[in-house]
């Protein structure tokens, strides 16, 4: 198995089966240090520099969390706005990379240019984690949801996915690739013009990953062990920031929502529910209280396993 150490974090199209399982035994090694909302000092010597063209709540937090939970320091920014990227230079990745490299050790990017983090990987020395890149990948995300999944159910082999939502969004890919690695089989349900587009699905083939697609959610959801759900309103990922006011914002379909009678009259009693977050009204708030909901856990899972990519990729721990 290749080290972690000064590596960089782009894609799960890069990860082997071994891989996934060495990140989740790290982080259920240092989950304790959050869940006792205790501080370590195993990479105090260390800063974390954020760099967000795009907003963010829970990848942002997570990381900056992460790093104070070992020890560690923060700088960056939160908005392309902030930066000289986002005015009149128009500051290139490359040259932007170059500076931040000096102000730490590891760089954390989200950004609406797909593949943009993996630019900034050419030219920094220190590693680089992807924290989303237009509609391209979140790796953070999905690793965050396989380790929930294993924490909840004890293992990831042999259980059955439903994955709702926007199949063009970055969590959805990085889904497709982690599973390529395990004995899932993952239906897809997502309207019509937010489906598996055709270069994912031969990818997906080629992967040998187990799939097929659905219209409805009613259609797959009582053989589900895992529901993934993801908003089928979205803001266009490939702009620093989306000014749609809520009048402009439509309502998800029925046939994309996850409610508290759809769980309880269809689903498996012990199936967990996951949503990155933010929602819209994809899943109400009623559900939360069920069950089935776990992502809020998924939440909390988010810093550890932020904690461990850290140590991880820094050679704090191998």
């Amino acid at each position: 198995m290749r080290s972690f150490a000064g590596r960089d974090i782009l894609s799960l199209k890069e990860f082997e089966r071994q891989e996934f399982f060495r990140v989740f035994e790290i982080a259920e090694r240092l989950e304790p240090i959050a869940r006792n909302r205790q501080n370590s000092e195993l990479l105090k010597n260390k800063t974390l520099v954020t760099a967000f063209y795009q907003p963010s709540t829970r990848t942002r937090l997570a990381h900056e969390a992460a790093m104070h939970r070992l020890g560690g320091h923060v700088t960056g920014f939160s908005d392309a706005k902030m930066t000289r990227a986002g005015d009149f230079y128009q500051e290139s990745i490359k040259d932007t990379v170059k500076m931040l490299e000096f102000y730490g050790d590891v760089i954390v990017m989200r950004h609406f240019q797909q593949g943009a983090p993996h630019e900034a990987a050419k030219w920094a020395s220190v590693p680089i984690i992807n924290g989303g890149d237009g509609w391209g990948e979140h790796p953070t995300q999905i690793l965050t949801d396989l380790y929930t999944v294993l924490r909840e159910k004890g293992r990831i082999d042999g259980l059955k996915w439903l994955a709702v939502g926007d199949m063009r969004m970055r969590t959805m890919h990085s889904l497709g690739y982690a599973l390529a690695q395990f004995d899932c089989p993952i239906t897809f349900v997502a309207p019509p013009d937010m489906g598996l587009l055709p270069e994912f699905k031969d990818e997906l083939k080629q992967y040998s990953v187990n799939f097929k697609e659905a219209e409805h959610v009613e259609q797959a959801i009582a053989e589900a062990d895992v529901i993934l759900v993801e908003p089928v309103v979205q803001p266009d990922y490939t702009k620093s920031r989306d000014e749609r006011a809520g009048k402009d914002v439509g309502l998800t379909p029925a046939n994309y929502k996850i409610t508290r009678e759809l769980l309880e009259t269809k689903a498996k009693s012990d199936a967990i529910l996951l949503h990155s977050l933010p929602r819209m009204d994809e899943i109400p708030t009623d559900v939360d209280i069920t069950r089935w909901s776990r992502y809020w856990q998924e939440a909390f899972n988010g810093v550890v396993m932020r904690m461990a990519l850290l140590a991880l990729v820094l050679g704090a721990t191998e």
